[in-house]
């Protein structure tokens, strides 16, 4: 029984990031950026992280998307599947509490039509 990830692949390529940039739904705040975009495969999402080499050196840039996977990791079940994902971490993000990651992530995903409708 893993808790990691399991309705999650990673998004590697380029394209696919260029992609979401230019035709992908998106929201923003302070801490982060979410593009989103229907993707043809419905049983898992597509998700990919980034943070620019302008927020500080590798050891802070890889915080910033170390407490961006465990935001997504623990709130992936309220998620709609199908869409490939795209989190863009600002330098807010990297001393933020995580109670605040969390709500932003949330609301954004809420924005983009992300949560699943809960009963």
């Amino acid at each position: 029984m893993s808790n990691i990830m399991e309705k999650t692949l990673s998004i590697k390529e380029n394209r696919v990031f260029r992609v979401l940039y230019t035709r992908g739904k998106t929201a923003t705040c302070k801490t982060m950026v979410l593009y989103c975009r229907k993707h043809r495969e419905q049983a898992v999402n597509h998700l990919g992280f980034t943070v620019s080499v302008k927020l500080g050196c590798a050891a802070e840039r890889n915080r910033i998307r170390r407490r961006l996977r465990e935001t997504y990791r623990l709130n992936e079940t309220r998620l709609k599947s199908g869409f490939d994902i795209v989190i863009v971490g600002r330098r807010a993000a990297l001393g933020a509490p995580f109670e605040m990651l969390q709500s932003d992530f949330l609301r954004l995903c809420g924005q983009l039509g992300l949560l699943e409708e809960e009963v």
